[in-house]
């Protein structure tokens, strides 16, 4: 099976989940700059969350490009990932509507983390897919950031519960390790 279908699937599903982040997102009645200030922590939210959804949608892209073929086991790989990034618009809505609170914060990390596991899930079926001694996995390589990430987020969700902002500050770091994207499959 080409891999075709699943990049225009994955990149229609993760258009979607941007949409409906930023749908989420209601307008003060008002005209005053004051009439904003409610809603600062919603868009702080919001901007986040469109970081990591556009570092995932990068990333994605760039794997992507060394495959050659896929098969039922990545197509369900691919779509856990994408559940997970589905819930990200709720983790985001809830976190940003509460003002960054302990409980909403730790679950937007469970969420991130979440995502970070599915992510390696589907690197290792597209490996199992197309061999250890394949170009795909020569490319995939080892990165420290792939490691790096998950001990990150679950720190911070420890942390989350000290104060919620130690928990986002391990979003913020995640996010700037991986801003830019993954070149190991461009050297290759």
């Amino acid at each position: 099976m080409t891999k075709g279908r699943m990049e225009a699937f994955s990149d229609g599903v993760i258009a979607i989940i941007l949409t409906i982040m930023v749908l989420e997102m209601k307008v003060p009645h008002g005209h005053s700059l004051e009439t904003l200030r409610p809603v600062v922590p919603v868009f702080l939210s919001y901007i986040l969350s469109f970081v990591h959804i556009g570092i995932y949608w990068n990333n994605h892209h760039h794997m992507l490009q060394r495959v050659t073929h896929v098969g039922g086991g990545v197509l369900w790989a691919n779509l856990h990932l994408l559940f997970w990034l589905s819930l990200m618009p709720f983790a985001t809505g809830f976190m940003g509507e509460n003002d960054f609170a302990q409980i909403p914060v730790a679950l937007y990390l469970v969420d991130l983390l979440a995502c970070a596991m599915a992510y390696f899930l589907l690197e290792r079926s597209l490996i199992a897919r197309h061999g250890r001694d394949s170009e795909f996995a020569r490319a995939l390589g080892r990165s420290w950031k792939d490691k790096a990430s998950p001990a990150i987020y679950l720190a911070a969700l420890g942390l989350t519960f000290v104060s919620s902002w130690l928990g986002l500050l391990g979003v913020v770091t995640v996010a700037a390790i991986w801003f830019i994207p993954d070149r190991r499959f461009e050297r290759a």
